[in-house]
């Protein structure tokens, strides 16, 4: 074909109208995905997808399971998409087009974002935080929201949607039936008899425990300190009950007499792996004598241990899903467990895992 007589008609790119953002709305209402939704308004499935999630906002409903259990919430917060608030959120980007900080020639400030997000794993939420824990100052001031729309503009130059573990592609998970173990054939106790005080993270030295599997059949044992989110990280060879006991009983030498008021109790799931309470219990130390006291949460209740799950999502950052945990050594898993402790959290003011469980 002649290039000076390309018949190729392109489609003009076009901002989603207030039209096709309330249709967009009757159709969720009605079933569709995002996919079907953008192939009936011939729009990109992407583009379906980000006003989905700028225009959505969070409908309050009351639990149909509400129990007497303080950790059972009484509402159920739930994302809705409103064509209103797409719209209005659509006119303030508009309004406010050209008017934000942009980096410019700040090239110091790009190279330092760069390195944070991209190298050493940082959110651009924690990368901009440790600007100001640093004490460090750049010419341009950002917020967090400005980097992310940056970076999926492609402003900057080694910085992708690829390199944020919330933005990344991921494929449709396999959901596979679990087998769970009742609470009622444990002999531990179940989360509903834990302290008010541990509930509430109102005293130090109250973990929650979990297991991070990658392909082979080593893993990693986690340990959370709810208050202050303090990291601890294990290899195990597999895992099975026996392996879990003896890593705490390694846990037990090194503290001595100091680890009963450091591990006051551990919460966990009711897989196989943690069903001997006893054995978790049990010092190893000193016979007959209890070094901790086991929780069990409900099954299929992740959020009950919030703390582990939002772990597991720091460790995935180094180690996906399909990697062979037993190729890993200590010295790459102990990095893990110092970065995880020194990253400036949102939730602690953004002070480190560190500093909180030293303030404690």
């Amino acid at each position: 074909m002649n290039p000076t007589h390309d018949t190729t008609i392109r489609r003009p790119w076009k901002q989603l109208s207030e039209g096709e953002r309330y249709k967009i709305e009757g159709l969720l209402k009605a079933g569709h995905g995002a996919g079907e939704i953008a192939r009936i308004l011939c729009r990109d499935r992407r583009t379906i997808q980000r006003e989905i999630q700028r225009g959505s906002v969070v409908q309050r409903r009351l639990n149909p399971y509400v129990s007497r259990n303080p950790a059972v919430p009484d509402y159920l917060d739930t994302p809705v998409y409103a064509a209103d608030a797409g719209q209005r959120v659509a006119k303030e980007r508009a309004s406010n087009k050209g008017r934000c900080l942009k980096i410019g020639h700040d090239h110091k400030l790009a190279a330092y974002l760069e390195r944070k997000i991209g190298k050493e794993r940082y959110s651009p939420d924690a990368a901009l935080a440790s600007i100001r824990l640093e004490g460090l100052s750049f010419e341009v001031s950002l917020c967090t929201k400005t980097v992310y729309n940056m970076i999926a503009r492609g402003d900057f130059l080694n910085l992708t949607n690829d390199v944020l573990p919330e933005k990344r592609r991921r494929k449709k998970r396999k959901h596979r039936k679990v087998r769970q173990v009742s609470l009622n054939n444990l002999k531990g106790r179940s989360i509903e008899e834990r302290p008010a005080a541990v509930d509430e993270r109102k005293e130090s030295g109250h973990w929650e425990m979990d297991l991070v599997v990658g392909s082979g059949t080593s893993c990693l044992l986690v340990l959370t300190e709810r208050v202050s989110r303090l990291e601890m990280l294990m290899k195990l060879p597999n895992k099975r009950q026996e392996s879990v006991i003896k890593a705490l009983d390694r846990l037990e030498k090194r503290y001595g007499k100091k680890f009963a008021d450091r591990f006051k109790s551990l919460t966990m799931d009711n897989g196989s792996e943690f069903l001997d309470s006893e054995g978790i219990e049990a010092s190893s130390l000193w016979p007959g004598m209890r070094r901790t006291t086991c929780y069990y949460a409900h099954p299929y209740s992740a959020w009950e241990r919030g703390s582990n799950e939002n772990a597991n999502k720091l460790i995935r950052r180094f180690i996906p899903k399909g990697i062979d945990i037993g190729k890993l050594n200590n010295q790459a898993i102990k990095r893990i467990e110092h970065w995880m402790n020194n990253y400036p959290r949102r939730l602690l003011g953004y002070r480190t895992a560190k500093q909180a469980y030293l303030a404690a």
